[in-house]
């Protein structure tokens, strides 16, 4: 058994990744550390998994005691506490923050977006996984990448549900302003976007376009849907094929022929693509849940990776479709 360790239990990806690994044949949880709340147990908070667990929050850290170490923690919080402890050497972590996602000599962990750096995360200590937006947004472009299409600017809108912010309340999560409402934020200057030109440019060195990427709030709680226009010639046919090729090894991403909705991947690890030509204009639409495929879901996939496990253990997963 993978015996697992979390720090910063009490957010909604922390919630998910617990349910995941609850649930996992291959891993045991062995603490939860959250100090504030230590002492309580995990269903006073996650209250979604009462009947499955009796596990508590901890403030301890007992690091010798696990195999592998996720950081549920808000950004900056994993690069503060890896340089005040002292952990153990083949220790692997897995980080959900956006710390360790862009490549630097100055750290050793491997952006863990399996459909583009599966050999590398099997064979890693420590991942950075990816971003939400960044995955969705990714695996609708990385084919074209690989075959250098991608030579001008690049237009992306995305709407993400409500958990994208967090679980800490906001004025833009309270219910009375969310329901029946959308709005865009951070416009052209998304924090995902230097993780999502890291990607590409490591599979077309050339690329240096501009992403135009509009986010948007949506009045739903999880979930991405993204669309995304690239032009090109080159017929709809052969851009299926790219798009098949690609992925043909990949157990979550597929391309469907039909239009795609948001309730197809909801509560799963799945990203569902669906492409379309307009003239020269190629609409790529893509779709996730934010808190799986985009943060808890891919985590437990790196893990697999990492454990030399068939990587779809512990996330076959029926999506919310009704």
């Amino acid at each position: 058994m993978i015996k697992v360790g979390i720090i910063g239990g009490a957010g909604y990806t922390a919630g998910e990744l617990i349910r995941l690994l609850l649930n996992h044949p291959e891993a045991e949880i062995v603490f939860i550390n959250s100090s504030s709340n230590a002492g309580n147990k995990i269903t006073d908070v996650h209250e979604g998994l009462y009947g499955e667990t009796d596990l508590v929050f901890t403030d301890q850290l007992p690091l010798e005691e696990i195999d592998v170490l996720f950081f549920c923690t808000a950004h900056g919080d994993t690069k503060k506490f890896l340089e005040s402890h002292n952990v153990p050497e083949e220790l692997r972590i897995i980080d959900l923050s956006m710390d360790y996602r862009i490549a630097s000599p100055e750290h050793d962990f491997i952006y863990g977006l399996p459909e583009l750096n599966r050999r590398a995360t099997c064979k890693a200590k420590h991942v950075a996984n990816p971003g939400c937006f960044a995955t969705c947004i990714q695996l609708g472009l990385l084919p074209l990448a690989k075959h250098l299409m991608l030579n001008d600017d690049i237009m992306v809108n995305a709407i993400t549900g409500s958990t994208g912010a967090g679980v800490k309340p906001g004025a833009t999560s309270h219910f009375s302003w969310r329901n029946n409402n959308m709005s865009v934020y951070k416009a052209f200057e998304h924090q995902h976007v230097p993780e999502i030109k890291q990607s590409l440019k490591q599979l077309q060195n050339s690329f240096d376009a501009d992403i135009d990427f509009i986010p948007y709030r949506g009045d739903f709680p999880r979930g991405i849907f993204t669309t995304i226009v690239v032009k090109t010639k080159v017929a709809l046919e052969e851009i299926v094929r790219m798009y098949e090729e690609y992925y043909a090894k990949d157990s979550f991403t597929h391309i469907v022929e039909k239009n795609i909705d948001l309730k197809q991947v909801v509560n799963t690890n799945k990203c569902l693509i669906h492409l379309e030509k307009h003239g020269d204009k190629l609409l790529i639409i893509s779709c996730i849940d934010n808190l799986l495929k985009g943060a808890s879901g891919q985590a437990v996939h790196n893990m697999n990776l990492m454990f030399n496990l068939e990587e779809t253990v512990g996330l076959r997963l029926k999506p919310s479709a009704f």
